[in-house]
């Protein structure tokens, strides 16, 4: 069970880091744009991919 977590983890990292690492410029850019975001419309895209994520987990066991 614990190896499990470790890969999950290492896929995290993975796929945060990519965008970074392919496209810097596109990435600040985002970071801007999402700064500039209402909190609201930022907690909504969150909550969906929670719910998402959540429902992946759930449904792959």
């Amino acid at each position: 069970m614990d190896g499990q977590w470790l890969k999950v983890l290492g896929l995290v990292l993975i796929i945060e880091a990519m965008l970074p690492f392919i496209s810097p410029k596109g990435y600040r850019q985002a970071m801007m744009q999402m700064a500039q975001t209402p909190d609201k419309a930022l907690r909504a895209v969150a909550l969906v991919a929670l719910c998402v994520g959540a429902a992946l987990v759930y449904f792959s066991r």
